[in-house]
């Protein structure tokens, strides 16, 4: 893509700019400061990358790694800040996922073991596990304003934390996980992902890139599975003060 190309993508920023003039909608500035930072952090892991994938040093791949983790458990977090130690919580659950789906990756030889694979594709768990959090907070906290009498009746009559928790969770984690599933559904029918659409522009064999795609969709279903079972394991007693009653978190954060 030549540099003009790239500056005539704009357009779709300024049309977003001007729809959103039009009807009022108040979302001009967020729109120009997510163009920016978008773009900046972009071309800031581009030149990373290249210099990452030149040297290709096992120890600056962990790093990477950590560092996103850490971005995408912050952002999180931010669903529910109030909740101590939640964005510690959601931390561990995306290094548990990585850890455990970036072994298979590597143990089966699905990937090799390079910086372009491992990197890129450690992005797309850790992003699509950082979306899942934030939906299962979201969902949470709905079920602590519609499932509270239900839960504090429970612990009225004898049960424990995570007995009266069970099917707000159980709940928390379908919601978290329907998106995906609603994708891996519709693939190929209603959309054609990213790293397929990129391969085939790349110039790649088509039947090859759907080889990659069907990995990755296959993936994101077994991380988004993985994420909200373990960050509702180790995250339900959060929702409850040291007295067993359960908190209540304010409509805005």
């Amino acid at each position: 893509m030549s540099n003009l190309a790239l500056a005539c993508t704009l357009i779709f920023v300024a049309v977003t700019a001007v729809l959103s003039l039009k009807q009022k909608l108040g979302l001009e500035k967020e729109i120009a400061i997510g163009t920016v930072r978008s773009a900046v952090q972009l071309l800031f892991i581009g030149y990373v990358l290249h210099a990452v994938f030149s040297a290709q040093k096992p120890i600056i791949i962990v790093l990477i790694v950590a560092c996103m983790i850490a971005v995408a458990a912050w952002n999180a977090g931010g669903k529910a800040r109030q909740l101590r130690g939640i964005r510690v919580r959601i931390a561990a659950a995306l290094l548990c996922t990585e850890a455990i789906t970036m072994a298979l990756l590597l143990g089966l030889r699905m990937i090799e073991p390079e910086a372009q694979h491992i990197i890129p594709i450690s992005g797309i768990i850790i992003g699509s596990s950082m979306i899942v959090c934030g939906l299962y907070l979201n969902q949470m906290r709905r079920e602590m304003d519609t499932a509270r009498g239900e839960i504090e009746a429970l612990l009225a009559l004898g049960a424990t934390a995570k007995q009266a928790m069970k099917r707000s969770i159980r709940r928390g984690v379908r919601g978290s996980m329907i998106p995906t599933l609603d994708a891996m559904k519709t693939v190929g029918l209603v959309q054609l992902p990213g790293m397929m659409t990129g391969m085939i522009v790349a110039g790649a064999d088509p039947i090859e890139a759907v080889r990659y795609q069907m990995l990755i969709m296959f993936l994101l279903a077994s991380s988004a599975a993985l994420t909200a079972m373990l960050l509702s394991s180790i995250s339900y007693k959060l929702w409850f003060n040291e007295e067993l009653q359960l908190i209540e978190l304010p409509d805005k954060d």
